[in-house]
């Protein structure tokens, strides 16, 4: 099974001018296998995007190895920002088309399943900011990346159209799946969406714990198994309240 693996020894920064050195990320072992979906938890400020950034190849002063099992390139990397960071003066499909190859056929397929296939021709600025989170989605999905990060893509949504986004981002996820890192502090939303969770603490980050999540994906839907799992989390680690 193709697996990525993720050791980073080390992430710092350094300031000489003002004698700083600051470690973001200390032995940091995680790996992802294929088609997983799994989601980062941890307190702001923790070094989560630092990460993300080494991962998508935006940032290489690090000490550490990413692989991938099955290949000797690196891993191909989607990813999805909080901003959409659409083109304002280009529509929704072309938007999508500017970032990969798919043929229109596949992009339609994408949009339908994100329920946006009557917007394809529509502009940026005339959708909300869920709609075109969803097409940033649609954007880093019709790339076909070996990884998806995903950067608190539903941050301050409000709860019905967050939700609304989470099912629909597996919906997709569920066609079309892929190893997706998912950064949130939401953990209601981690629990919707994750296989796996894993909980971080800071200074300098490093893994906590990791917990599967035992739900049936069918049954998620139901707010009472949602609390119950999460209510159960903070008793089987209690070192994991003060993250969130």
């Amino acid at each position: 099974m193709s697996h990525l693996s993720i050791n980073i020894t080390d992430k710092s920064y350094t300031n000489p001018s003002k004698n700083e050195h600051k470690q973001v990320i200390k032995n940091l072992q995680l790996n992802l296998n294929k088609h997983e979906f799994v989601c980062l938890v941890g307190p702001s400020g923790c070094g989560k995007t630092t990460l993300l950034n080494i991962l998508a190849g935006l940032d290489s002063d690090f000490l550490g190895s990413i692989s991938q099992t099955d290949s000797l390139t690196s891993p191909k990397v989607g990813y999805v920002f909080q901003n959409p960071r659409l083109l304002p003066w280009r529509t929704v499909q072309e938007n999508i088309e500017l970032a990969s190859e798919a043929k229109i056929e596949a992009i339609e397929f994408l949009l339908k399943i994100m329920g946006l296939e009557k917007e394809k021709q529509s502009f940026p600025a005339h959708l909300s900011l869920g709609m075109n989170r969803r097409v940033a989605i649609i954007r880093a999905f019709a790339t076909d990346p070996d990884l998806l990060l995903m950067d608190e893509p539903f941050v301050s949504l409000d709860p019905p159209t967050a939700r609304l986004a989470q099912q629909l981002l597996i919906n997709l996820w569920s066609e079309r799946p892929h190893k997706i890192l998912f950064v949130t502090h939401d953990l209601r939303e981690a629990i919707t969406l994750a296989d796996r969770l894993v909980f971080l603490h800071s200074n300098p980050m490093s893994v906590i714990t990791e917990v599967p999540i035992s739900i049936p994906r069918q049954e998620r839907k139901q707010e009472t198994k949602i609390e119950k799992f999460k209510q159960q989390l903070f008793i089987d680690y209690p070192e994991i309240t003060t993250l969130l």
